[in-house]
């Protein structure tokens, strides 16, 4: 025992909304060419908002649902790969933002698209130790900041965006059970630091991404159902890292989940990175198709190459 679910979710999207014709003015493309090969229709981009804005606007509406004050949070985890400094971190200026507690730890993780759910393993090993029992765990990128937009094979992908989600331990409660894991892989897809002395462009092999995508999510399901001792039949619903809709398509036909138990919004968003799950998980709260006692699996994968599953309650 002794575990966390999902409590509250909130998320947080720029205004101004990126369509497919939109890039096919600045770049050779088309609608049909990306509607047909991923799922994108639009996403939507930062113009006045900030990283910043985006994290506190998500975890308020998150705490909020939760019936959670800040002065209750005992962790602040932001996974990100496009904070707007890297010291102070992203999860410390929340911290002030929100007016959480001083004596909690609070730091960004860096895991890519599979970060919010490295977030939540690590906020479960964190309350098991903590005074207090609810985390927050935020997902968010400024994508469109680190695109290169003559670059077609990468700047269709992505959007801007932040999701959050409190959390509650309780030693009565089941562990989420994460089988989290790391391929090293620097050149599939690339994000170059501070150290090369220039603008810091998105680069990707998407042909090595995907392959590895198709492999590693199967798995990421297999090693949760495994460990948990759970089949297709037991999960509520299914959570997939919205990187591309042909992926999710894939491994829906393989475990046969039916329609109702899988949701994506990739069309409206793009490629959120660590704040796809979240956002995922906010509007099917929002909906009503999730709610307490849900079970929710969830697979994610990302540079580094990273990936993870966990299967997480809502309380």
């Amino acid at each position: 025992m002794n575990g966390i679910r999902i409590r509250g979710t909130g998320r947080c999207v720029p205004e101004r909304t990126v369509t497919n014709s939109d890039l096919a003015k600045i770049v050779d493309t088309s609608d049909e060419w990306i509607t047909t090969r991923t799922g994108i229709e639009r996403r939507h981009h930062c113009t006045g908002e900030t990283h910043g804005a985006l994290c506190a606007a998500a975890a308020r509406r998150a705490l909020e649902r939760a019936g959670v004050g800040p002065e209750e949070i005992g962790g602040c985890i932001v996974a990100t790969v496009t904070g707007e400094t890297l010291v102070p971190s992203a999860a410390c200026a929340l911290q002030k933002e929100l007016g959480l507690p001083e004596d909690i730890p609070c730091f960004d993780l860096n895991a890519a698209c599979t970060g919010f759910l490295m977030g939540l393993h690590t906020m479960e090993c964190l309350l098991t130790a903590s005074r207090r029992r609810y985390g927050l765990v935020v997902g968010a990128e400024v994508l469109s900041r680190i695109l290169d937009w003559t670059d077609r094979s990468t700047c269709i992908l992505f959007g801007d965006g932040a999701g959050a989600a409190v959390v509650e331990w309780n030693e009565e409660f089941d562990s989420i059970s994460a089988e989290l894991g790391v391929r090293g892989d620097d050149q599939v897809l690339r994000l170059p630091g501070v150290e090369t002395g220039g603008h810091s462009y998105l680069t990707m092999d998407g042909k090595k991404v995907f392959k590895f995508a198709v492999e590693a999510v199967p798995e990421c399901i297999d090693r949760v159902l495994r460990r948990t001792g759970k089949a297709v039949e037991d999960v509520d619903f299914f959570v997939f890292h919205q990187a591309n809709a042909r992926i999710i398509d894939l491994a829906v036909r393989k475990y046969r989940i039916p329609p109702e138990k899988y949701y994506k919004n990739i069309q409206e968003y793009g490629n959120t990175s660590a704040a796809s799950i979240p956002i995922v998980l906010s509007e099917l709260q929002e909906q009503g198709r999730v709610r307490s006692g849900s079970r929710v699996l969830l697979a994610g994968f990302g540079g580094g190459l990273t990936w993870g599953g966990a299967l997480v309650e809502f309380a």
